[in-house]
């Protein structure tokens, strides 16, 4: 099964991981079928589990290689991940300043982006999107680099990143169908704007690994981009909002848990 996945190539390997990610989001929304409301501490325990995610893939999958694969650059070599690393930062943050947007659980009089009379679920859909570039290009880096065989990057570590990603994205989906669904959209309309957050994924993939597999030179910056950009979601909507209801044990603890969850799967895998 491995050895078939090879023969694909990078792009068709990132744009299938990128597809199981979608796919996880969807089945996160999909729980609007079976529940109209959720515990808010179980929907806080799982954003922290999501941010632990996140931070470990941001070091195990992409940082730390990064810096790796920057010995014997005519650049010093923490340079290549700390300018990808901020360069990833100002991305996201210049998205966040220019594409409306409103973050979970946040009235409508806290959207953020340019002004515009949107509907509350299209922002959040928008917010979520947000969320799934980085991620998507963090596992389309992957699948390249595992590709050009750069310091060791094995193609488990590519998979293990995208499995990684994919259990974060499933309380994602269901954070965004079930508000709406208690606002009193159909059960269908909630889930076709919870699974559409995660359409980005693939196509944030593909465009990660073609552009490292065609300019291999950005290898370190490509990964350390990724990571910046989605530490700047942990840091900036992960963690406050799963931490705003007073719920900061649970949410401190899920992140424990997933940053233990993708670590091990990094470390095994890779």
């Amino acid at each position: 099964m491995i050895e078939q996945f090879k023969e694909l190539g990078p792009v068709w390997q990132a744009l299938i991981g990128g597809c199981f990610t979608w796919g996880l989001t969807a089945a996160g929304a999909a729980m609007v079928f079976a529940f109209k409301t959720i515990n808010r501490k179980v929907m806080d325990g799982a954003l922290g589990f999501a941010a632990g995610i996140m931070i470990a893939a941001s070091y195990w999958s992409l940082l730390a290689p990064a810096i790796e694969m920057s010995e014997g650059l005519s650049v010093p070599i923490w340079f290549p991940a700390a300018a990808g690393f901020l360069g990833g930062g100002v991305f996201l943050r210049i998205c966040d300043k220019l594409i409306p947007h409103l973050h979970l659980f946040s009235p409508m009089s806290e959207a953020e982006g340019i002004a515009t009379k949107w509907k509350k679920s299209v922002l959040l859909v928008l917010a979520i999107t947000l969320h799934n570039i980085p991620e998507g290009l963090a596992v389309g880096v992957a699948f390249g680099s595992a590709a050009l065989h750069t310091n060791g990057y094995t193609l488990s570590a590519a998979i293990a990143l995208a499995i990684g990603i994919g259990l974060q994205n499933f309380p994602e989906g269901m954070a965004v169908s079930i508000p709406l669904r208690r606002e009193g959209l159909s059960r269908l309309k909630s889930f076709n704007y919870g699974q559409l957050s995660g359409m980005v994924e693939p196509i944030a993939c593909v465009i990660g690994a073609a552009t490292v597999v065609y300019a291999a030179p950005i290898l370190p910056y490509a990964l350390a981009f990724a990571a910046g950009a989605m530490i700047f979601v942990v840091v900036e909507e992960a963690i406050p909002e799963s931490q705003q209801a007073g719920n900061a044990d649970i949410a401190t603890m899920g992140a424990m848990i997933g940053f233990t969850v993708m670590m091990i799967m990094d470390v095994a895998l890779g």
